[in-house]
């Protein structure tokens, strides 16, 4: 068995961010994710994204944020299970918890914060038809690496941040970018809305409005896709690649079991520190639901600030607690 005093469920950036924070404060950390490499959706669904709202980046793309977490936790040493659910969750006499993984991983913790982000997620999947027969045979319902793009013909659905955003990044890789939506408004970031219009008027991308992509054409791969619009016209267009983009459906898995209070598909904690109705366990991130809640990266990381002053009870009950400015006393090590 593993032991450690917090166990951080979820390895994303607000999972990285707490082993910073509890290191500063002398605390051991153990990251389990069901992924099998850390970064959470960052890395998984969005390596090559742009953000804009970290302080002191104009832009980082999002690989490029966990690269640099993982570097400022480093002097920490954390322990990390990559691949495994966490399903049980167990309290001792004495108040620490137990945690198991799928795999029969256990590892013994004075604290549990849940950073799960969206919890286990898939992404949602329109009704058209012979999608699912194209999976993996040109229809990506996530961009990894975009190079794989690279001088083809690409159709994207959607009308979100994620549809206008990789639209304007594939944009300058693709041979020729198509983007079908099914209104003639978006309810993406303004500044994103404009750039996608902009791109259509100079020619370098296809905007195709009041639509519906309604099948998938092809013999063992994607060839073409047929689109409907509003007065029932049909179209097929020639694609390479198509990439549904209508969101993700979170889902908490087994932590939902546990007891914690929850609020659509988020678990509901104390603003003042994040803490859950079960003693020693917290939610920060994405994962947790409160009055004025914002779902910021921004946001999660003042979580895991507060919620290490707070654990830090749990971690060390006789000792107090001393807030120290890392200008001052610089970043200690283990």
């Amino acid at each position: 068995m593993l032991n450690t005093d917090i166990c951080i469920i979820g390895a994303g950036p607000i999972g990285l961010f707490a082993a910073f924070e509890a290191g500063l404060l002398k605390m051991r950390c153990h990251l389990i994710d069901v992924l099998t490499q850390v970064g959470g959706q960052l890395s998984e669904i969005y390596p090559h994204k742009p953000i804009y709202d970290i302080p002191g980046y104009p832009e980082i793309k999002g690989q490029e944020l966990v690269d640099k977490l993982m570097e400022q936790i480093k002097p920490f040493h954390p322990g990390f299970t990559l691949g495994e659910r966490v399903e049980v969750m167990t309290q001792n006499p004495d108040g620490s918890l137990i945690i198991k993984t799928n795999d029969q991983t256990e590892v013994h913790c004075q604290v549990l914060v849940i950073a799960g982000g969206l919890g286990c997620f898939e992404p949602r999947k329109p009704d058209i038809d012979r999608l699912i027969e194209f999976e993996g045979k040109g229809v990506n319902y996530i961009v990894k690496d975009p190079e794989i793009f690279r001088d083809r013909e690409i159709i994207l659905a959607g009308g979100g941040d994620s549809a206008l955003d990789w639209t304007i990044y594939l944009a300058n890789t693709a041979a020729r970018v198509t983007l079908v939506h099914r209104g003639d408004t978006f309810r993406g970031a303004p500044d994103s809305v404009e750039k996608i219009f902009k791109l259509a008027k100079e020619g370098k991308i296809d905007l195709i409005l009041q639509s519906n992509v309604i099948a998938l054409n092809g013999k063992e791969r994607l060839q073409s896709v047929s689109i409907s619009a509003r007065d029932n016209s049909l179209t097929t267009l020639k694609a390479h690649h198509f990439i549904p983009l209508f969101g993700l459906s979170p889902k908490l898995g087994p932590i939902a079991e546990w007891g914690l209070e929850i609020d659509k598909s988020a678990i509901e904690v104390k603003p003042v520190d994040f803490s859950t109705n079960i003693e020693r366990t917290y939610a920060i991130g994405d994962i947790n639901t409160y009055p004025g809640k914002l779902k910021l990266i921004l946001c999660g990381f003042h979580e895991a600030a507060l919620m290490a002053q707070s654990a830090f009870k749990y971690v060390y009950p006789d000792k107090k607690i001393s807030f120290k400015y890392t200008t001052v006393y610089g970043v200690p090590t283990f």
